[in-house]
């Protein structure tokens, strides 16, 4: 068995031995290479004033983009939970997230419903707390720091062979790796 490798702190030294706050605001993104395919979160937190109390990004592994950003949202909240903050305020690119909490949308997604209650059971602590939708461009640093997961994570083989495979003539590609003798003695393409 490994050992787990150390995480360093993701709160920024001047807030490590904070424990209140009046506000805080928090950017949340998920993104996925494929809808489903490999995904990550990305997680900013400022002060009112917009000093940087925290910041991180983690690859989640395979998960659709809505899933993503639902997992981005606990996480946050997660890493919140150690702060007493008076008012909350969440910005996410994911209009549906946002129209979810708010609870002018319903949760139909199955996989979605139990990142929703999470959700709002963590919310439930907040006395003021309010989401929302923001452009892309307003939400640029938990986009950076999700893309950048997923880039330092790097390509997974599996998903290589998997497209070769797929776009492959026949069956039997499905069952040579590649690089592996053929039955008439040629090398298998790549």
């Amino acid at each position: 068995m490994q050992a787990r490798k150390s995480r360093k702190s993701v709160i920024e030294p001047a807030f490590q031995g904070a424990k209140r706050f009046e506000e805080l605001h928090v950017f949340v993104d998920g993104a996925a290479r494929g809808n489903p395919g490999p995904a990550a979160i990305g997680v900013l937190v400022l002060t009112r004033q917009g000093r940087k109390v925290a910041s991180f990004g983690e690859v989640i592994g395979e998960a659709t983009n809505n899933f993503a950003e639902y997992t981005a949202l606990v996480h946050a909240l997660r890493l919140l939970s150690v702060f007493e903050v008076d008012r909350l305020r969440l910005y996410t690119d994911s209009e549906l997230m946002a129209l979810q909490l708010r609870g002018e949308y319903r949760v139909k997604e199955k996989t979605l419903s139990s990142l929703y209650a999470q959700v709002a059971s963590m919310l439930g602590r907040y006395r003021d707390w309010d989401i929302e939708h923001v452009p892309r461009e307003r939400n640029q640093e938990a986009d950076r720091l999700a893309n950048q997961a997923l880039d330092q994570a790097g390509p997974r083989p599996f998903a290589r062979r998997r497209r070769e495979a797929d776009s492959s003539q026949g069956q039997e590609a499905l069952f040579t790796e590649p690089g592996e003798q053929e039955e008439d003695g040629e090398e298998a393409e790549e």
